[in-house]
């Protein structure tokens, strides 16, 4: 069975200046717990996985977990990705199409996701389809993702980020993309996760067309 590892940012600049010790430190311990919790699920479930278990594998406290992670379920939602993702939509051309934009980032974060731990992206959306706990905690989870887009959104368009339209719409991005991992679990992980996230940006730009 092939060991489940949390992937690097996937778009850290090469030129970014290096984190300081202490910061690298506490990546490591992050990314140790998340490679701890992710090998027990695969191999006992994700009930039977306890805090404890985690903590002996990743070789810290259990204190150290709930310092890092409140709860079980935030050890397997929580990823890197949003600061990331919402640095390079604001790095793209001011003038270039919103949705042109958010397809781009999208792709990208996509690609190195599924091409770094396609084990764990599977395995994330499988539990998120099988337990109601991970599945409401991530739901939790997108008001702040969502948020975060919502400035993103107003920074390109000059519209409220508190607006209405502008909620409604980084909503809408956020719950198509939890939808399209719920439906590539759901039928099996059978074709490109890329894909459905294509179908899913179609439909937020398009609309249901025939």
């Amino acid at each position: 069975m092939s060991s489940m590892t949390a992937a690097p940012s996937p778009f850290s600049p090469a030129e970014r200046p290096q984190l300081g010790l202490r910061e690298r430190k506490k990546i490591k311990t992050r990314e140790a717990i998340r490679t701890a919790t992710y090998g027990l699920v695969e191999e006992q479930g994700y009930d039977a996985t306890t805090i404890e278990q985690i903590a002996e594998r990743a070789e810290v406290s259990p204190s150290t977990v709930f310092r890092y992670f409140p709860t079980k379920e935030d050890i397997v939602i929580t990823d890197e990705f949003d600061p990331i993702i919402m640095e390079e939509l604001r790095a793209r051309p001011a003038d270039e199409p919103w949705m042109v934009t958010l397809r781009f980032v999208m792709r990208k974060a996509i690609q190195f996701g599924l091409k770094e731990d396609q084990e764990i992206s599977r395995l994330r959306s499988h539990l998120m389809v099988q337990v109601p706990a991970v599945r409401a905690r991530m739901m939790e989870s997108m008001s702040v993702t969502g948020t975060m887009l919502c400035q993103a959104i107003a920074d390109r368009t000059g519209r409220d980020p508190e607006s209405l339209e502008v909620r409604v719409h980084a909503m809408s991005i956020v719950a198509g993309l939890m939808e399209a991992s719920l439906y590539w679990a759901e039928n099996g992980h059978r074709g490109e996760f890329s894909d459905l996230v294509e179908r899913a940006m179609d439909v937020l730009e398009h609309g249901l067309t025939d």
